[in-house]
């Protein structure tokens, strides 16, 4: 599809109101893909938590998570390996990475992999292994053109269904939780009638099995289709007859009955059909049509083909091209002024983050439950971040939020929406921890500031199809194209951290209440001066346009709880004597305290950062309760007048 130039797009839009609040946006489409973690695609990305993370956990053995084990049964070259470059080799691994695997998905692996710190052992080598911008432009392009989520996770630390199932209704019905039914908790990919066993295979081969039963299917607790439809929205299941099942509506036995008794009434028709006959387009290609007519329901979500989903070993090259086919329907429809589109992936696929996910408190009803494979209580979720980003003129340029959020969120922002709206709906079936510190997305958006303006997006190669069939065959392609190219060697005792954790440099504007994990540049949003370390004190200097460059106006946050995912409190330390962002323990790190000098961490002060929308915030002294401000003259000072300062977060 040609995309229409930013000035084409103005004129189109110039003849239709505008939406200035959450109340008149019209159009959300929810488009998920498929098992690829953050740092898997964006962790070199500038202005993330990526690769350069100031705040990253140190395990017990005194490394960094980005070390993690090896052992004699993977190799004897080294004892550790570091997050590691896929197509690092070149040549046909470039393009023969693209259909490469990586480990198990499934909540033993994953659940192995938390408690441990380690992916490598606990899953396998290839789950630390990482793109770069060239292997996933489109991707790239989209996220850092609009607005990319650095903190959003995965709903359930197990595997597809699981995940997909808490997206479209809230829950996996964790004993103790809001939902009661016999049937669950979901903690497999369980499609045949009855309950499962979970698996985890072992370092060695051995694979244990679960004595208890889960995910007895057919399910029976509400989805959220049924919760728009009580409330009166209009919304739409777009999909083909290749779905990959990746539909969660068919998974429960309300919408099988509604199929058996009346597949071709108003909801089987929304919820199931299957658009376009036997071929994978019609799903995009009647959302492509509804999108330039400017008729998608009030609420569309996107199920796509197995081969564009990116699930290993679908290429995430195509992913790519189905990327770009959604960004382009939305952003050249007459809608586009009050449409949004939020991207997100339903899990790791068994690649491994950095990031220790959060988590409720243990034994938060319906959160917790007892690993079969332990014995002792773990988490259900949230899980790992995965990849998010959201298009809409409100969330244009540059932006990254940072806000912990997970699959729920995106029900909770279609909650606020609705009540925006006057067609108001709860999932009443969501966790209270969940409703209390998953972010509801709210944050993310700049009403006041909208950019109708298209961001640039490389062009994107069609899909592979096959020549006889027309069916896609990215995957079979790959594998025989590149025979040999597909399973990169791992660079065991060959890595430094200076090439391991390579990051591009640059920066992005933040949006949301801030969490750890990056470097920090403050304006003040009142003249042209930036924070920044002057001797021994807080001082001033003026702003660069590059943001990354001087040292002295690096900030790092540090927060007084880090497993809070609500948490505003932080202490501050100037990042000035970090040159080397691959290994920060080594710099001086001197801390801010209540009379705006630096020193020790015991001296420091605690501070609560606050997110007053539109990308400002204020910023208090705990204790005291005064305000940092910074007065005509360029002198930082604590007292009564708030001010609102603009933070990025920056890479170099």
């Amino acid at each position: 599809m040609l995309r229409l130039s930013s000035a084409l797009l103005a004129v189109s839009l110039a003849g239709s109101a505008l939406a200035d609040s959450l109340a008149e946006v019209e159009h959300i489409v929810l488009f998920m893909q498929e098992n690829r973690a953050f740092d898997h695609y964006f962790g070199t990305m500038a202005g993330i938590r990526g690769f350069k993370d100031p705040n990253v956990q140190v395990n017990a053995d005194g490394r960094s998570v980005y070390f993690q084990k090896v052992n004699p049964f993977l190799s004897n070259a080294t004892d550790f390996l570091l997050p590691w470059y896929i197509a690092a080799e070149g040549g046909e691994f470039i393009n023969g990475s693209q259909c490469m695997a990586a480990g198990s998905n499934a909540w033993g692996e994953n659940h192995a992999a938390l408690a441990s710190g380690q992916n490598a052992k606990a899953n396998t080598p290839q789950s630390w292994g990482h793109f770069r911008r060239s292997d996933v432009p489109v991707q790239f392009a989209v996220s850092e053109g609009w607005t990319i989520g650095d903190m959003y996770q995965q709903g359930v630390i197990s595997d597809t269904d699981p995940n997909r199932i808490i997206w479209q209704t809230g829950s996996i019905a964790i004993p103790g939780g809001n939902v009661n039914t016999t049937r669950g908790p979901v903690l497999d990919n369980n499609r045949s009638p009855g309950c499962s066993r979970l698996t985890l295979t072992l370092e060695n081969g051995t694979v244990l099995e679960s004595p208890q039963n889960y995910s007895c299917y057919p399910f029976d607790w509400k989805t959220l289709p049924e919760y728009l439809q009580d409330a009166g929205i209009s919304w739409k299941e777009f999909q083909a007859f290749d779905n990959f099942g990746d539909n969660p509506l068919a998974y429960f036995a309300q919408w099988q009955e509604l199929a058996d008794d009346n597949p071709t009434g108003e909801l089987a028709q929304k919820g199931l059909a299957m658009n376009g006959g036997g071929n994978w387009q019609g799903g995009l290609d009647l959302l492509k049509k509804q999108a330039a007519e400017g008729t998608l329901p009030a609420v569309s979500l996107y199920i796509g083909p197995a081969e564009l989903s990116e699930h290993p070993s679908y290429r995430p090259v195509d992913g790519g091209w189905l990327w770009k086919e959604m960004v382009d329907a939305v952003v050249n429809s007459p809608k586009y002024n009050k449409t949004i589109l939020i991207i997100s992936y339903d899990e790791t696929g068994g690649w491994g983050d950095h990031v220790v996910p959060f988590t409720s408190p243990e034994g938060t009803p319906g959160e917790w439950i007892i690993n079969p494979f332990t014995g002792q209580l773990a988490p259900t979720g949230p899980g790992f971040r995965v990849p998010f980003a959201v298009v809409s003129p409100w969330t244009r340029g540059g932006i990254v939020f940072t806000e912990p959020a997970d699959h729920t969120s995106q029900t909770l922002f279609l909650e606020e929406w609705a009540a925006a709206r006057g067609t108001p709906f709860k999932n009443t079936q969501i966790n209270d921890w969940r409703r209390e510190h998953m972010s509801n997305l709210v944050n993310m958006f700049d009403f006041e500031h909208p950019d109708y303006s298209a961001a640039p997006i490389p062009d994107a190669p069609p899909p592979h199809t096959d020549p006889l069939t027309s069916l896609l065959d990215g995957d079979v392609f790959c594998e025989h194209a590149f025979a040999g190219f597909v399973e990169a060697p791992i660079p065991y005792g060959k890595q430094t951290l200076q090439d391991s954790l390579f990051t591009e440099t640059g920066f992005k504007t933040v949006r949301g209440s801030i969490t750890e994990g990056r470097y920090l540049v403050i304006e003040s949003n009142r003249n042209n001066l930036a924070l920044s370390l002057s001797g021994s004190s807080l001082g001033t200097s003026q702003v660069t346009p590059e943001k990354f460059n001087t040292p002295s106006q690096r900030f790092v946050i540090h927060a007084t709880d880090p497993k809070l995912a609500t948490g505003k409190t932080f202490r501050i330390s100037s990042a000035a004597f970090v040159t080397d962002a691959t290994d920060p323990a080594n710099a001086t790190t001197p801390f801010l305290d209540s009379n705006l000098r630096f020193g020790s961490v015991n001296s420091s002060a605690v501070f609560n950062i606050t997110y007053e929308g539109s990308g400002l915030y204020n910023i208090k002294e705990s204790s005291s309760g005064k305000s940092l401000s910074v007065n005509n003259n360029g002198v930082p000072s604590l007292g009564g007048t708030a001010e609102d300062f603009k933070i990025f977060s920056v890479s170099f």
